[in-house]
């Protein structure tokens, strides 16, 4: 009876929508950031494109120290009140708000470059290699603590997409059409100061989510039966057991072609609609197009996941994502509206990858534990998490880059030998991507090895 009244309480719907308030957060400051950033800092604050680029392609590296440093102090961590993983999130939610806010100094506009600069690194560091991997890597992490069973696992990765899409969807729908001003010809220009009160809005929604998050999930599954791995795993045996663990290099791979590909395709939209296309609620459309298309398929997930397998799944949704690039790319749309079409189309392939993924990357933590006999959730997840940053840092260096290469600045925003090099871009970098995707898709894990090793753990925990 003892045992049973400090049981915790059965996982279910609860755990599931606090789980997504989490993700909710997390893109509050991080989409705001991919899909505004650039645009914020080459159009309000005059740093040319390709420097912005730099930055983050250098923050991205700092992330692999910060990264791997931060998985393996969660492995380290002793469970406490809110358990080993919750309570860095509560640490972290609020620096990393302040710090997001604090990205877009329009109180900086007319101060010297070399200021505009010097801030844009210190604040961007700050907020992506400290704050927001102090939230995210216990983040996703704590999914394998919340439920050892894998369909409810999946169901966890399609709420935290279902979160992404949300926040997604206020962000790439909503701000577009409240950021920017029209000039005397008709061009859309970002408005600095209206986008820093959207910052500050979004910052104080990422804490009210974060709370959410912390104090409506349980950490039920308990640390007991597996090894420390800080303590029983040296860093250069968890390196062996990386490159031999072929579930997680199958995903790696995979996601270094995707993160550029998604992200480049949300980089090229803040000049595709108002500058080539000049139209901004073709921006807000197609956002919401692909966050529905998301939510759509969230609904599906589970039972297709079960039925064609998650690889198989993925493998299909990819191809048609590149088929419809490479049909735009030939089309070549003067309607901005068959633009959309075809790019709402390619949502296809990301949204059925981010479904899915989340579930994916806790069977291949199951996976290493029942092979090596040692439980490494936040050092594996924050692998992965480096690579997601190195995609990212590969998407806004290679943004900027073919952005600063198409000859775009302040003086060419309008010029349309300019904006064709920019729609070329648009299609032929997704495609390119898309496709590599699919020839990188090796994660072998099928639906009854995942089930198999979810009961070998499930029986060694019983032992104990």
């Amino acid at each position: 009876m003892e045992h049973q009244a400090n049981a915790p309480r059965p996982f279910g719907m609860r755990d599931k929508i606090s789980y997504a308030f989490g993700d909710i957060a997390n893109d509050c400051t991080f989409i705001l950031s991919s899909t505004f950033l650039l645009k914020f800092y080459t159009g309000v604050m005059g740093v040319r494109a390709g420097l912005v680029g730099l930055m983050m392609m250098v923050a991205r590296f700092v992330d692999a120290f910060t990264d791997m440093t931060m998985g393996r102090v969660v492995d380290a961590t002793r469970p406490g009140k809110l358990g080993k993983f919750r309570k860095w999130m509560l640490i972290g939610s609020g620096p990393v708000a302040v710090m997001s806010f604090l990205l877009y100094p329009v109180w900086f506009q007319d101060a010297a470059m070399g200021l505009k600069v010097v801030w844009m690194f210190a604040s961007y560091l700050l907020w992506g290699s400290v704050f927001y991997t102090m939230v995210n890597i216990p983040y996703g992490s704590m999914a394998s603590a919340i439920t050892h069973d894998p369909r409810q696992r999946t169901q966890l990765s399609v709420f935290r997409t279902v979160g992404a899409a949300i926040a997604g969807l206020a962000i790439g729908a909503g701000v577009p059409l409240v950021a920017y001003n029209t000039d005397a010809d008709g061009n859309k220009v970002l408005n600095g100061v209206t986008f820093s009160k959207i910052a500050f809005c979004f910052s104080v929604a990422a804490v009210i989510c974060y709370i959410i998050c912390i104090f409506g999930v349980t950490e039920r599954v308990k640390p007991h039966s597996r090894k420390p791995a800080a303590a029983a795993a040296p860093s250069g045996g968890f390196v062996r057991r990386l490159v031999t663990n072929r579930p997680l290099v199958g995903i790696i791979v995979a996601a270094i072609f995707l993160l550029p590909t998604q992200l480049t395709i949300s980089g090229m939209a803040r000049y595709i609609y108002p500058n080539y296309y000049k139209n901004v609620t073709a921006q807000a459309v197609v956002t919401l197009a692909g966050s529905m298309v998301t939510l759509v398929l969230s609904t599906f997930a589970t039972p297709l996941a079960r039925r064609f397998g998650k690889k198989e799944l993925r493998i299909a949704g990819c191809t048609i994502s590149a088929l419809s690039f490479a049909a735009c790319l030939l089309v070549r749309p003067d309607n901005v509206w068959v633009y959309v079409a075809f790019v709402a189309a390619a949502y296809l392939g990301v949204g059925i990858f981010n479904i899915l993924i989340w579930a994916c990357i806790i069977d291949v933590i199951d996976y290493a534990e029942v092979k090596n006999g040692i439980r490494e959730d936040g050092t594996t997840y924050s692998v992965y998490s480096f690579v997601r940053k190195l995609g990212q840092a590969a998407a806004a260096g290679l943004t900027g880059l073919l952005v600063d290469r198409a000859g775009y600045t302040a003086l060419t925003a309008n010029d349309p030998e300019v904006l064709r090099r920019i729609f070329n871009i648009s299609c032929i970098v997704p495609f390119v991507g898309f496709v590599g995707v699919v020839l990188a898709l090796v994660y072998p894990l099928t639906r009854d090895a995942v089930e198999a090793n979810s009961a070998e753990l499930a029986h060694r925990r019983e032992q104990h």
